[in-house]
């Protein structure tokens, strides 16, 4: 868990919340065909490369590993009539205890390589993933993965997990051709100059190192429905939103996948332009630091809840592009409850509650916050603001992400008081992440940067994620509790769910944002209107 987490934290320090990346361009002579004019499909992107190894990647290349792999299932997109879509797989089943999954693999796929698919790539694929991914602690509760036949793969797991969320996960779980995982074995290097062994709709036809990623439209690709309008995407690597925004406003490229929140609304009422708002898997929480006082005391905690301007902050922060948090599951994703309580800001109540636990005269209190991440910048003052209305003064600290990390992990006793972070789940479950991440005791927490203990939600979030794979409403049912819990207790203060947000030139068809795979752009699904 640790080399993951560290690294979705780097991510998440500079995550200003990107344009969710689907578009696509229009032809020349306005029809809508696909013609000379939209065989290519420009795009602007921050999303840097770490490796093309699609089993160890976890960070930024993941905008382009949708495109160039695929795993046994799609998760859809909450609100759909189906939970998932077959990809490599085309029917699962689960036994009655969850500990038996089975997968029926596609057959007539081919890999780029020109390999054939089979149970026995799917195994290897898996089997990598679980010994050497970057997210391979997801696949901690399957103890064997075999290929029973051809076209059968089976797993066993030590305990009831949801193998149908693991296997949809947007990092660590895609499948590779066998000649590929062989080449990396002996050589690690082997990805890194750019090469790809998918069975995706687009192959990886070049690379310039920080500068450009090519794909070009896999001719074979089993998928006929879902095929490539495009058969180029040219990707411009352009850290600067700015910059971005104005290669698409320039028409230097037909497309971006990040425009600067605070710009948005020059685009908003542009007949050239629309604006799609769709939920995320990102939020923000606030932790409070409860192994001294005064944040030892679950009533100043209450009382720094009541004080905090919620909808402030997501008009300041998000302008606008935000829900409040109901917890730390963010909207979309499991285990999400819309009746789980939250705080509203009530200074009065605040100084009420600070006064009955002997804070009148207020108190003094610190509060880092990622320096990368242009929203928490942006809200962090009105925090200040409102807490030294009720009477607690707070120092503001701006860190590199990395160093506010490493801060806080060092001695709880002496770190900050409050630890402003920006959070996502790997997969689509926020129980078995979120909740036990960020809340769970252990002797060593990794990201529980409240230091918080308790021994009843620990056995609530423990008991639920048994529940997940067999029974799921009495695993939400037993994880609302838990988030009552965080309510009641409050270890942290829940900011804000962040809106995915689209700006789209008119025209274009552009496939429904998916908040489960967050930083993947499905290019496939972009086409001329």
């Amino acid at each position: 868990m640790t080399n993951r987490r560290i690294a979705a934290a780097l991510i998440s320090a500079v995550g200003l919340l990107s344009v969710a990346a689907c578009s696509g361009g229009t032809s020349a002579d306005g029809t809508g065909n696909t013609s000379a004019s939209t065989a290519v499909l420009t795009v602007a992107s921050s999303a840097s490369v770490t490796t093309w190894d699609p089993v160890a990647s976890f960070s930024t290349e993941a905008m382009y590993m949708g495109n160039l792999y695929e795993p046994l299932l799609w998760k859809n997109p909450a609100g759909s009539d189906e939970d998932y879509t077959p990809a490599l797989a085309t029917a699962w089943t689960t036994s009655d205890d969850g500990l038996t999954w089975t997968f029926d693999i596609r057959e007539g796929v081919t890999f780029h390589t020109g390999e054939a698919l089979d149970a026995a790539a799917v195994q290897q694929s898996l089997e990598a993933a679980k010994e050497r991914g970057g997210a391979s602690f997801i696949w901690a509760p399957v103890e064997t993965i075999e290929a029973t036949s051809d076209t059968e793969v089976v797993m066993e797991l030590s305990y009831a997990a949801p193998v149908d969320l693991i296997v949809s996960s947007t990092y660590g779980a895609w499948i590779v051709a066998p000649s590929a995982l062989d080449a990396a074995a002996k050589d690690e290097k082997y990805f890194e100059s750019g090469i790809d062994a998918g069975t995706g709709p687009y192959a990886l036809e070049s690379y310039t190192a920080g500068e450009k990623v090519v794909l070009k439209k896999y001719d074979d690709y089993w998928n006929a429905e879902e095929a490539a309008t495009y058969e180029t995407v040219d990707v411009a690597i352009t850290s600067d939103a700015v910059t971005a925004q104005q290669m698409l406003t320039a028409g230097e490229v037909k497309y971006s996948t990040q425009i600067p929140l605070e710009n948005i609304e020059s685009f908003d009422g542009n007949p050239d332009y629309d604006v799609n708002v769709s939920k995320s898997p990102f939020n923000f929480v606030a932790l409070f630091n409860t192994t001294r006082p005064p944040l030892d005391d679950p009533a100043v905690r209450r009382a720094l809840s009541y004080a905090v301007p919620y909808d402030e902050i997501i008009e300041v922060g998000a302008q606008g592009y935000g829900t409040q948090s109901f917890g730390p599951v963010p909207d979309g994703i499991f285990p999400f409850d819309a009746d789980v309580s939250q705080y509203t800001q009530d200074l009065d109540r605040a100084r009420e509650l600070l006064a009955d636990a002997g804070h009148a005269d207020g108190f003094d209190l610190t509060l880092t916050f990622a320096s990368e991440n242009a929203a928490e910048k942006r809200f962090v003052p009105l925090i200040k603001d409102a807490f030294a209305q009720v009477g607690v003064d707070v120092e503001v600290k701006a860190q590199l992400f990395n160093q506010q990390w490493e801060d806080a992990k060092a001695e709880p006793t002496k770190a900050q008081d409050i630890f402003v972070l920006y959070y996502w789940p790997t997969y689509s479950d926020a129980g078995s992440d979120n909740l036990w991440s960020l809340f769970h005791s252990s002797d060593a927490p990794f990201f529980n940067l409240s230091y918080w203990e308790n021994e009843k939600y620990d056995a609530l979030v423990d008991e639920a994620g048994t529940y997940t794979a067999t029974d799921r409403d009495r695993a939400q049912s037993m994880y609302s509790e838990a988030m009552e819990m965080l309510y009641d207790e409050a270890p942290g203060v829940f900011l804000y769910d962040a809106q995915a947000v689209q700006v789209v030139p008119a025209g274009l068809e552009v496939p429904t944002a998916n908040e489960n795979y967050p930083f993947t752009a499905f290019f496939a699904g972009f086409e001329p209107a």
